[in-house]
């Protein structure tokens, strides 16, 4: 029998000071009883001596120290998973919020995880087709990786994310699936995603976790750590890959930077705090592949920049974890280019284990750099047609200008509800090279341009 305390000494937004505890844990659930019979749950966050402090999951607004009784079930958070879970929506809490009934859990597990063992890791090497142009050709994503998304507010990074999880596939027929995270989202967004993934069949293949801003802040810290929590128990133990999507990353960091001001922790850069880094590593390097084991969990952490700003510890810290970045552009948006990615500032450093005959096609590796080179070129000629005028650029800067222009328009902006493969984002990136002379194709050799080009022009 648990023994309930009743001296707790205060209440400071979610977190309640319980005195003269024995026997407690780190992590420990606590059940807290009001004095009209109400219960609210929530875990230990620290103990210093006799003093436990207990961060709760719903709100304390209303509730007063006298006639609360705090008692500590001996157990952690855990999650019941089951195959069944496919198709669902549940909550922060791991409760259904389709109406369904409850899941008949396989087993239950402990949804705090630990990283991967690097000893223990097969390296991130099999091709995940996403039917967006500028991730399969330009940012390669594989299994096993970790890639972020770097947003900004008032961007389309929630039509970017269900686009993704309702294209993406493996092309070896393996059981692929996506489990995706919500955190802090408005309800629109929430009824968005919930039925966008109705809409198009994908709930099928998918296990959605929402929490709201409405919702406990609490739940917003356990919502990555349950995604990830099932996203392992498909791979490894159903031998499944597994695709998991969290957005919005910086709506975590805020309700971390919200409780650490509760417990009165000294803070770090901004406000958050000291220990940001540790706990997103938590998070982001519980993707990967082991050695022995069949499936695969890779992530796409989805985060909104505040202003813009690319510096900021939550996109700093995550560059630093993460094997890249994908970033979105506020002026490609402003041109109506959807997707609005800037691909000279995106990066895949898995992308070469991706790429080349058996994974996607072997002239790949030398398109995407030369589609990367023209870019970069076209980009500098735009500025430089701003400052001078475009009658004084030459023939070729013309062509350069022009390239830029389509390659924004046809390659980047191919929309949200447009699936390409990769072969035919191969194809097009051919297409959009043909204007230029042989002589400027500096990065493709003439054997690759005469096998996959044989018509292009001579220059």
């Amino acid at each position: 029998m648990q023994k309930a305390y009743e001296n707790i000494e205060s209440i400071a937004g979610p977190i309640l000071i319980v005195e003269g505890v024995e026997g407690v844990k780190y992590e420990e659930l606590v059940e807290v009883s009001t004095e009209d019979g109400q219960k609210k749950m929530g875990k230990v966050l620290t103990i210093d001596g006799s003093r436990a402090l207990v961060q709760m999951f719903e709100s304390t607004q209303g509730l007063s120290t006298s006639g609360l009784k705090a008692k500590f079930l001996g157990k952690i958070a855990t999650l019941g998973v089951s195959p069944d879970m496919l198709g669902r929506v549940f909550n922060g809490a791991g409760k259904p919020l389709d109406g369904d009934a409850a899941v008949l859990a396989e087993k239950e597990i402990d949804i705090s995880g630990q990283a991967i063992n690097p000893y223990s890791r097969n390296f991130p090497s099999d091709f995940i087709q996403t039917g967006i142009s500028t991730i399969d050709v330009m940012n390669t994503l594989v299994r096993g990786q970790k890639l972020p998304v770097f947003s900004g507010s008032g961007l389309p990074h929630a039509e970017l994310a269900t686009q993704i999880a309702r294209q993406s596939k493996v092309n070896d027929g393996s059981d692929f699936v996506v489990v995706f995270g919500a955190m802090g989202v408005t309800f629109e967004e929430a009824m968005f995603f919930q039925k966008e993934f109705e809409r198009t069949g994908a709930i099928e293949n998918a296990t959605l976790f929402i929490n709201t801003a409405a919702d406990p802040v609490v739940e917003r810290i356990s919502v990555p750590r349950m995604a990830l929590s099932y996203a392992e128990y498909l791979a490894f133990e159903k031998d499944k890959h597994v695709l998991v999507i969290l957005t919005d990353m910086t709506n975590y960091a805020e309700a971390l930077r919200e409780v650490s001001a509760s417990r009165k922790e000294v803070p770090g850069r901004r406000g958050y705090p000291g220990y940001l880094y540790t706990d997103l590593a938590t998070i982001y390097e519980r993707a990967g592949r082991i050695k022995g084991r069949n499936g695969s969990v890779t992530q796409v952490p989805i985060l909104s920049m505040p202003e813009d700003d690319i510096t900021h510890p939550i996109p700093d810290l995550t560059g630093y974890i993460t094997e890249g970045q994908f970033v979105l552009d506020r002026g490609l948006h402003q041109k109506q280019i959807a997707p609005p990615v800037d691909v000279l500032k995106s990066l895949s450093r898995l992308a070469g284990a991706g790429m080349g005959e058996g994974k996607t096609r072997e002239d790949h590796s030398k398109l995407k750099d030369q589609l990367f080179a023209c870019y970069a070129r076209g980009k500098d000629v735009r500025e430089l047609a701003v400052v001078l005028g475009e009658s004084s650029l030459s023939a070729v800067d013309k062509i350069y200008l022009a390239f830029a222009d389509k390659f924004e328009k046809e390659f980047v902006g191919q929309g949200f509800q447009n699936e390409r493969s990769v072969i035919e984002s191969l194809d097009l990136g051919w297409e959009l090279l043909r204007p230029f002379p042989v002589t400027e194709l500096k990065r493709i050799n003439q054997k690759t341009i005469d096998k996959f080009h044989p018509d292009h022009k001579k220059g």
